[in-house]
């Protein structure tokens, strides 16, 4: 054995103290209650921390120190219970510690013979929701970044099939939302040089059959290689009709593509499943779990009625790629957008086998029980008043008498103090106020003191 030199022994030394100040501060921060913590202006970070890349580098001990004391307090934590803004994400320990073990295991999850046992758990957890879902044996699919690249990827792979089965010099180039579909969908259609047409809402704000039906038929559905229906839409959490959609597409022989990127966690919880009716049609279905399902960035799960069209749509061809594309294995990179990817879904997976999926429901269960706790506490209070009965667990609500200038203000106000974090919100051109309940810890008090900065404003919190 060759005698361990001065480099090799220091070199030692300093990975076994980072290492330590690293797991350190993971374990502190998962046994911790999470701060709030607020932003900080380019400025401010420019003149405190300067260039932090240099040609010698600071040491592990200093680059961790710049984190933990500067940059993390400068970046709100998702998981804090008050934070009700956008669509939070609220990771299980089980998840977020096992987020580490991918992290550290070099894992490449794109093929099933670079990554057999990721994948094969992977699956598992895919099936899992294919069950919700309600989705026959042969569904599958991937893990993928999060719901834009999801929705992409189901829309290229409902193009493709649409185009393979159309007439001779029929290429269908349209699809069908609400104005309410997420704005993912729009943004996929401008990536696919695709046309995005308007299906008129009912009186719920959902995307129903008849209206649907009309659309296509006046359009001609030949034209349209999809209609993306919405399990919970991210402003308001609007369940569209998935039934009555189904069935239209079903008669016109439209690709179904179901966007649950919030709303599908709903499936598991037996209070609302029956706003799901019709969802189990779909040809595709999207899930972010770093969503509502308690993973942690980022993770959406991808699944298709019939993978083998979405392999044909994704497959990436290459000299170098021919020992996995001339295999029958399950490979991930070939239903959806992209091909270097990591094992994404191993923490979501860990989290359901440490919890169990009754575990699952429970918690989902109680985020709707806070959200109807929010509802009847904004009925109780006279100067606010709902907007919506809630779907699932988004609550919009107004402040009467509030300019947008005072929303933002009061939004501003408790975000200075780390009291909460709740973000104005817009509809048909009016302010509002908005809560997204996804995570279990948040509580009735929690709701009750947001609630209770919206009084009369006695310490002038609102700057009029």
């Amino acid at each position: 054995m060759h005698p361990t030199t001065p480099y090799q022994r220091n070199a030692h030394e300093e990975l076994t103290a980072l290492l330590d100040a690293v797991t350190e501060y993971a374990e502190e921060r998962i046994r911790m209650e999470p701060p709030l913590d607020r932003p900080r202006t380019q400025e401010d970070l420019d003149a405190t921390l300067g260039r932090t890349i240099t040609a010698a580098g600071v040491g592990g001990a200093e680059a961790m120190r710049l984190f933990a004391d500067e940059l993390a307090p400068a970046c709100l934590s998702t998981d804090h219970p008050r934070f009700l803004s956008f669509i939070p994400c609220a990771p299980s320990d089980a998840a977020v510690m096992f987020d580490l073990v991918v992290g550290a295991s070099s894992i490449y999850a794109g093929s099933w013979l670079e990554g057999s046992g990721a994948v094969w758990a992977e699956n598992q957890a895919l099936r899992w929701v294919a069950d919700l879902v309600g989705m026959p044996e042969q569904a599958g699919g991937a893990f993928v970044p999060g719901g834009t690249i999801g929705n992409l990827s189901a829309l290229v792979a409902a193009r493709a099939t649409a185009r393979h089965r159309a007439p001779e010099g029929v290429r269908p180039w349209r699809v069908a939302a609400t104005g309410g579909a997420h704005s993912s969908i729009a943004s996929a259609c401008e990536v696919m040089d695709a046309e995005l047409v308007g299906v008129p809402a009912d009186d719920l704000g959902r995307l129903t059959g008849p209206a649907l039906r009309a659309l296509l038929e006046a359009q001609g559905p030949e034209t349209f290689f999809a209609v993306v229906a919405t399990a919970g839409t991210t402003n308001f959490g609007i369940v569209d009709d998935l039934a009555s959609v189904a069935e239209v597409c079903r008669d016109l022989g439209v690709w179904f593509h179901v966007d649950g990127a919030y709303g599908g966690a709903g499936l598991a919880a037996p209070s609302v499943r029956e706003l799901f009716a019709g969802v189990e049609h779909c040809d595709s279905f999207i899930v972010d779990p770093h969503k509502w399902l308690f993973a942690p960035f980022d993770c959406c799960a991808l699944l298709y009625r019939e993978p083998g069209l979405a392999r044909a749509a994704h497959t990436q061809r290459a000299g170098y790629l021919d020992v996995l594309n001339e295999a029958p294995d399950w490979n991930p990179t070939d239903y959806s957008v992209g091909l270097t990817r990591r094992a994404r879904g191993l923490p979501f997976w860990f989290s359901l086998v440490v919890n169990g999926t009754d575990a699952y429901t429970a918690a989902v269960e109680r985020t709707l029980e806070v959200a109807r706790f929010a509802e009847e506490e904004i009925g109780r209070r006279p100067h606010l008043e709902l907007v919506r009965e809630r779907d699932l667990s988004v609550v919009v609500f107004r402040r009467l008498g509030w300019t947008p200038a005072q929303y933002q203000a009061w939004s501003d106000a408790m975000l200075a103090d780390e009291l909460a974090f709740v973000v104005p919100t817009t509809h048909q051109g009016e302010t509002l106020a908005r809560f997204a309940i996804v995570n279990p810890a948040t509580t009735e008090d929690d709701i009750r003191t947001i609630l209770d900065t919206m009084d009369e404003d006695p310490a002038g919190l609102i700057a009029r």
